[in-house]
């Protein structure tokens, strides 16, 4: 089984944000992170990376010219079985799923950012799944990270509010 953190949209540094106390536990208590994009800079990309998990990240629109050139815009690995893809912009809530379905055709889970909401979606064994921001809410009503443990093939996902 393997313990996943999954983030998004950090947008760090900005101002004295930080990740939260209850994020940063989640991290180095996960086997593997997973960031959805909109990192900001390279130094904040580093001290991500120098939380302890290895790390599985994409860029997002507002990652500087650094982090594009470490960072794909899209990725895909399997972890345990689980084909799971990742992607900042997933583009608009209408028919979100579906297009996320056909991009990616051979995963089995997609997560995404870019929005800041939580979300969390299921049809026919297809998940979609989008953490929110530990940092910057906007029209969330919490900041959230994501949960995942993965065996056998299977994931399980949960928001946590941080």
């Amino acid at each position: 089984m393997t313990r996943l953190a999954i983030i998004s949209d950090t947008h760090m540094p900005r101002g004295d944000r930080r990740l939260p106390d209850a994020c940063v536990t989640a991290i180095r208590s996960a086997d593997l992170l997973l960031h959805a994009g909109d990192i900001a800079d390279v130094p904040t990309l580093d001290a991500i990376v120098g939380l302890g998990p290895p790390v599985h990240a994409v860029h997002g629109n507002v990652d500087d010219h650094a982090v594009r050139a470490r960072l794909p815009a899209e990725l895909q690995i399997t972890v345990d079985g689980v084909r799971v893809a990742m992607v900042h912009d997933a583009g608009p809530r209408t028919g979100r799923l579906l297009r996320l379905r056909r991009r990616f055709p051979q995963a089995d889970v997609v997560v995404f950012g870019h929005s800041h909401l939580p979300l969390h979606e299921n049809q026919d064994g297809f998940t979609i799944f989008n953490p929110g921001s530990p940092t910057e809410r906007r029209r969330a009503p919490a900041h959230t990270m994501g949960i995942g443990e993965t065996g056998a093939g299977v994931i399980s996902l949960r928001l946590i509010t941080v």
